[in-house]
């Protein structure tokens, strides 16, 4: 069993930073991807940023420039700093991991919310 959990969000004024952390825990030999992703009400599901086993990220273009995806692996942790926030980054963000054997786990989410 893995289970992903993520911390770290809240309320912040437009041109703000967050910083959100998931950590994954359980059986866990390495993780492949890691990324996270939000939804905002009435949207889809979105990618916001993902990186590789080896480091490799990858952007919406949305939040270049803004956002950086960092990991810890020997902690099993995904991070995304969030700077220069604006009202349109509001929703709930999730933490994805893809492992070898368990596949693709999801995190429970967690609200982010940027006033104007």
């Amino acid at each position: 069993q893995v289970q992903l959990v993520e911390s770290g969000g809240g309320l912040v004024q437009a041109g703000g930073s967050l910083r959100l952390s998931c950590a994954a825990s359980g059986i866990i030999f390495s993780i492949n991807a890691m990324g996270w992703y939000r939804q905002a009400p009435g949207k889809q599901r979105e990618l916001v940023a993902a990186i590789t086993s080896g480091g490799s990220t990858n952007y919406a273009d949305s939040v270049k420039g803004r956002f950086t995806i960092s990991r810890d692996n020997a902690k099993n942790t995904v991070y995304l700093q969030m700077n220069s926030l604006k009202p349109e980054d509001t929703a709930v963000y999730y933490c994805s991991a893809n492992l070898p054997h368990w596949g693709d786990r999801w995190g429970q989410g967690t609200q982010v919310t940027v006033s104007s």
